[in-house]
């Protein structure tokens, strides 16, 4: 879902963190699941390496390969 949101890019700007947030509150009220920790004590609003690894598994993902994106939001042992 947050990379369908991602690719339809909605606005001009805050797609990321529109499809985060919406991500997030699927998570918690549809499976009763903590949220992602996207930004892993990083600012994803600054080019980091967090950032990089985060917009290379969204390009990853444009291109059918979800592998890096699942990696990216790391294990969901609560779902």
């Amino acid at each position: 879902m947050h990379h369908r949101l991602t690719k339809i890019h909605p606005f001009p700007n805050g797609n990321g963190r529109h499809a985060r947030i919406m991500a997030d509150a699927v998570l918690d009220r549809v499976y009763h699941a903590k949220p992602i920790d996207w930004a892993g004590g990083h600012d994803l609003q600054r080019m980091n390496e967090r950032r990089i690894a985060y917009i290379s598994a969204l390009k990853a993902a444009d291109r059918d390969d979800f592998g890096p994106l699942i990696a990216f939001v790391g294990s969901r042992d609560d779902l």
